[in-house]
């Protein structure tokens, strides 16, 4: 593992998935804490809430693309129009089960996403995220 990572967000509207991810986190000690948020827009409320509270932004967020109302696409269009150090600091990485080429290709061109992981997150998936960081 790269980096110590202090906070995570699992971003995905599906609560067995954020469970599954949280504890394959816990268990590889890939961060300190962990926090799950089950839509695209309570995780931009919770960003924005926190814009000015580098200590608690997260350094890795990872994102369900497929989510009613604020899905993948529209939280990185949303993301964009927040200050250039929250930007800095959250890394984004897609966890998705979507295998639609279309999808990627529009994710992968992104600026703000580092990776993109097929569900589930796995211990390999933590690694390579790790080492992009």
């Amino acid at each position: 593992m790269a980096k110590k990572i202090n906070l995570v967000m699992l971003v995905d509207d599906n609560d067995t998935d954020n469970f599954i991810s949280q504890k394959i986190i816990e268990l590889n000690g890939f961060a300190d804490r962990v926090i799950a948020k089950n839509s695209g827009k309570s995780a931009l409320e919770y960003l924005e809430a926190n814009e000015n509270n580098p200590s608690e932004l997260p350094d890795v967020i990872f994102l369900d693309i497929n989510m009613p109302i604020v899905d993948g696409f529209v939280f990185l269009f949303e993301f964009e129009r927040f200050n250039d150090e929250l930007k800095k600091k959250c890394k984004i990485a897609i966890l998705s089960s979507s295998d639609n080429k279309r999808d990627i290709e529009r994710i992968v061109d992104n600026d703000y996403v580092v990776k993109y992981i097929t569900k589930p997150l796995t211990q390999d998936a933590l690694i390579e995220i790790g080492s992009v960081l």
